[in-house]
């Protein structure tokens, strides 16, 4: 596997144990990191975990924690126990509860193993400048997402969750080693769906981005191994140019 395929994170939104497993099976070898999130993690529980492992498939536990930080780093411990790759936090449960979960992760993967990436989801891609005004938000999408991944930075954790629309901005402001994990992935002629800060795999990295996570683009295809491989080609040109 190159190294551009191992920055693809399947988004695995689907509703079984069964669905999910069929999908790992068969892109075993193309696609090394695989999304679960709170649909999935509500029905299947950690042995959802085990199967990705099984299938040597790295895990990143996206349920976006958000709770006062002695609720968050108990949550963070119990995703160490399960050597997932990465989770997310909330960067607007504020800089001491992600400061929390990032102590909690050191503190229980020391001596053992590396701690997961803890990276904070800023502004979701399927919110726009209207989603953030009618919460009482008044800056601008960018001035937002940018002010949390600062905080964020602050706070210790290894990155966020951004658009690539963000992204230069926030490498910019955060440095080249701040991870951003892009969601909103979508190839070229593919329908945006609930996503509203869309772009194409090539112009997320090319913005910086350094994992893209990509979902229905994939699980809808007719062939999702070939569609995980057009993917995989398409960045792989960027990382060649």
């Amino acid at each position: 596997m190159n190294r551009q395929s191992e920055k693809i994170i399947l988004a695995l939104d689907v509703d079984s144990f069964e669905a999910a497993e069929d999908m790992v099976k068969k892109l075993s070898g193309v696609i090394g990191i695989y999304k679960v999130g709170m649909q999935l993690f509500t029905r299947c529980g950690p042995r959802i975990i085990e199967m990705i492992h099984a299938h040597r498939g790295r895990v990143f536990l996206d349920l976006k924690f958000h709770d006062i930080p002695n609720t968050v780093a108990r949550a963070v411990e119990e995703a160490c126990k399960h050597n997932v790759f990465m989770l997310t936090v909330h960067a607007q449960g504020g800089k001491k509860m992600m400061a929390s979960a990032v102590t909690a992760a050191a503190d229980m993967c020391r001596g053992t193993s590396p701690p997961p990436l803890i990276v904070a989801v800023t502004v979701l891609t399927s919110m726009s400048q209207e989603d953030l005004q009618e919460l009482g938000i008044d800056a601008p999408v960018q001035s937002a997402v940018s002010h949390l991944a600062a905080l964020a930075r602050q706070a210790g954790t290894s990155g966020v969750v951004a658009s690539a629309k963000e992204a230069p901005l926030i490498r910019a402001s955060c440095g080249k080693d701040f991870i951003i994990v892009t969601p909103g992935i979508r190839p070229q002629g593919s329908s945006p769906g609930d996503q509203k800060r869309t772009v194409t795999p090539a112009e997320a990295f090319t913005a910086g981005a350094d994992y893209l996570v990509i979902g229905r683009p994939v699980l809808e295809a007719p062939d999702p191994v070939q569609a995980a491989r057009d993917i995989t080609a398409e960045v792989q040109r960027v990382g060649h140019a």
